[in-house]
């Protein structure tokens, strides 16, 4: 197939190096993509947040696929463009995306569909955040009701914190104030044909900047899958999946094919395991990242059917999807100062040693090549990628590649999986 991957981050790089691991091999082409992508397939200086044109070019070269990777696209209406034009496209329309676009959508579609979630309220002024607020009690969770490129969101005990949060996102439209959800967080990824739903394999990401879980909030600093203590909880993961495919996942899809706004693409629950059950803190419309990073190099079904047939509707001819029994672990390389304004241009060295540890790839989030120089553009430079037989060995692998590279004011986590590597 012909496929146009659209976006220029880790998670794209990730889904582009699933796809080339197939035989035949695809002709696979990235917009606008990164130093990494590039080295790996073509990359055309496109704007994927323009609908029509992602579209003229894909009629002009005949592309038979495109997979959206980030929410900017969807929320822009290219999928809509190109299903107006016959052509096959991984990701939802604009009414559908939505349920990222909107956390107020997101909150009534799960209402209607009897999915559950945390209690909430929409504030379009700092006097209703204020009363939420002190309704909800503490510790706060306040959410940007639109698109924040994963940091609309904070969990305080700080009062004063919450307000400032809600006061800064209410510029930008309105706010969501939650009760707080007390459990462990799981990322569980479904792909959706509008009607057909199937699961791939849950993963936990790391949110905070720092070990323990300390430090703000971010996008992500790292991932690990499988899950085994879902075993404990649940009685294996396949009954864990069962349960989030049962009373969160085909729900949201039927409600919103009841509304004429059919979910195609990847529905991303983001879940929370309260004493009270599985519980839903986030709908996003797309591959979550760092958490694909973990969940498609132990896919073994080829990824190329499965995102054509949700394209198509043809997910309820295929099997559910297949995992290997390794261990997958990423760490995030972030440049000095991310969450906050971060300091970039700088040169990145060691990647050729880092890649050459059993197991690893490194999937590039934010790099370009300058003079021949590769440098950080961005906040989240570059995810390390590793397999193993079991997560002590994917661990290790991770951090030796990890201490083969140079980037001057460089953070990342050094716990990640910890938990699960004994």
């Amino acid at each position: 197939m012909r496929i146009l991957v659209l976006g220029s981050g880790a998670r794209e790089h990730a889904i582009i190096t699933a796809l080339l691991r197939e035989e035949p091999r695809h002709e696979v082409v990235a917009a606008p993509g990164n130093a990494g992508i590039a080295a790996a397939v073509p990359v055309v200086a496109l704007d994927p947040n323009v609908p029509g044109a992602v579209t003229e070019y894909a009629i002009a070269h005949g592309v038979d696929l495109v997979v959206i990777g980030p929410e900017a696209p969807l929320v822009a209406g290219v999928a809509d463009a190109l299903r107006a034009q016959g052509i096959p496209v991984f990701g939802p329309g604009r009414a559908a995306a939505a349920l990222e676009g909107s956390k107020t959508f997101a909150k009534r579609i799960m209402d209607e569909a009897g999915v559950p979630t945390g209690r909430a309220e929409r504030a379009g002024t700092l006097a209703e955040a204020t009363h939420a607020l002190d309704t909800f009690g503490a510790p706060y969770v306040v959410k940007a009701d639109g698109l924040a490129a994963g940091k609309g969101v904070l969990v305080t005990e700080d009062r004063a914190a919450a307000l400032a949060h809600a006061e800064h996102w209410l510029q930008h439209g309105g706010v969501l104030i939650e009760e707080f959800l007390a459990g462990q967080e799981v990322s569980l990824f479904f792909l959706s044909d509008g009607h057909t739903v199937l699961p791939l394999s849950p993963a936990q990401d790391y949110k905070r900047l720092a070990d323990g879980d300390l430090g703000p909030n971010t996008g992500g600093m790292g991932a690990y899958s499988p899950l085994p203590w879902l075993d404990a909880g649940f009685g294996s993961e396949q009954a864990f999946v069962d349960e989030v495919l049962d009373t969160i996942a085909l729900p949201t899809v039927r409600r919103l094919a009841a509304e004429d706004t059919p979910f195609i693409g990847l529905l991303y629950c983001g879940l929370i395991l309260t004493d009270a059950g599985i519980r839903v803190i986030e709908f996003n419309a797309r591959f979550g990242d760092p958490e694909t990073q973990v969940v498609l190099p132990r896919l073994v079904t080829p990824l190329s059917g499965l995102l054509l047939a949700a394209s198509t509707g043809g997910l309820g001819g295929l099997a559910r999807p297949v995992f290997s029994g390794e261990s997958c672990v990423t760490v995030v390389l972030a440049s000095e100062n991310y969450p906050d304004t971060p300091v970039t241009g700088r040169p990145l060295v060691g990647l050729d040693a880092a890649s050459a540890v059993d197991g690893v790839t490194i999937a590039h989030a934010a790099t370009a090549l300058v003079d021949g120089t590769l440098v950080s553009t961005g906040g989240r430079v570059l995810s390390v990628v590793a397999l193993g037989d079991g997560f002590a060995e994917a661990r290790s692998r991770a951090y030796a590649a990890l201490a083969e590279i140079t980037l001057e004011g460089a953070q990342f986590r050094t716990d990640i999986a910890a938990r699960v590597a004994s």
